[in-house]
């Protein structure tokens, strides 16, 4: 029986784990690789890490960060950041990778997400959107960004989500621009949509700040992945650092207790 996963996302700057807020704003909490240990031991059920500088930059991956994170994680880990071809994707799954995540390049260019899957199956192709709501007054629904927020696309995501779908991306995740760090919930009603409108695995970020957010996005969407960051990293009202997560019994209450008897 399926059951949704709580998924800590670790955020790679210049070397160093940070925490944003709405994109912006880089706070250091710690080493990756520390960060990682103490994830194994509380025994997550995954683990995405994405080097925020890669892309912005036009850097290849740091293949040499992720054979240490490779070696270290004993969990499924998802790494992305700088990836722009199969070859690279395929370099990162031979380091020990379950999954590579492709987001402004596969913005750029859907296309590259089938060369992807080719090279290293579905199921291990992650694409990441990065989404927003469009600001002003006469403007609604969202949009679609890349290189943390810095470049828009006039690109209604629901609709952009099926492209990758049909593509070749074996799992997408909805990253929340706005909710980045804020601590305040997940954006339900975008993301039941996205639940209604897609087949493949889902992933959500952006907002979570307790558990019972956990529990009222599997409510809303089922079996699906919740990711965070602050959630795992923060501890209390100001925001100590602390690297923190579910115990196996907290993780199926929360878990379980989002999810009726039809859904399960």
């Amino acid at each position: 029986m399926l059951r949704p996963r709580i998924i800590p996302c670790l955020l790679v700057h210049k070397g160093g784990l940070v925490k944003t807020l709405g994109f912006k704003s880089p706070k250091y909490v710690g080493d990756p690789i520390n960060a990682v240990k103490i994830f194994n031991e509380k025994e997550a059920d995954e683990l995405i890490v994405l080097d925020i500088d890669a892309s912005v930059n036009g850097v290849e991956p740091n293949y040499e960060l992720i054979a240490k994170l490779a070696a270290e994680c004993r969990m499924p880990l998802c790494y992305g950041g700088g990836i722009t071809t199969a070859e690279q994707a395929s370099r990162i799954i031979d380091l020990g990778v379950e999954k590579v995540s492709i987001s402004s390049a596969a913005v750029s260019d859907p296309s590259l997400l089938k060369k992807i899957s080719d090279a290293i199956g579905r199921q291990s192709v992650v694409a990441v959107l990065d989404v927003r709501k469009k600001s002003g007054f006469f403007q609604k629904g969202y949009e679609i960004c890349t290189c943390n927020a810095k470049k828009t696309h006039k690109i209604e995501p629901i609709s952009f989500a099926k492209i990758l779908q049909e593509a070749g991306a074996g799992e997408i995740v909805i990253n929340s621009v706005e909710r980045d760090g804020e601590m305040k919930g997940y954006d339900l009603e975008f993301a039941q949509q996205m639940r209604s409108s897609l087949n493949v695995p889902l992933t959500f970020l952006g907002g979570a700040g307790s558990h019972q957010d956990i529990i009222e996005l599997v409510k809303t969407c089922g079996v699906v992945g919740a990711a965070a960051g602050s959630l795992f990293v923060f501890k209390g009202k100001y925001r100590a650092v602390l690297i923190n997560y579910p115990t196996n019994l907290q993780k199926d209450e929360i878990c379980y207790s989002g999810l009726s008897v039809s859904k399960i």
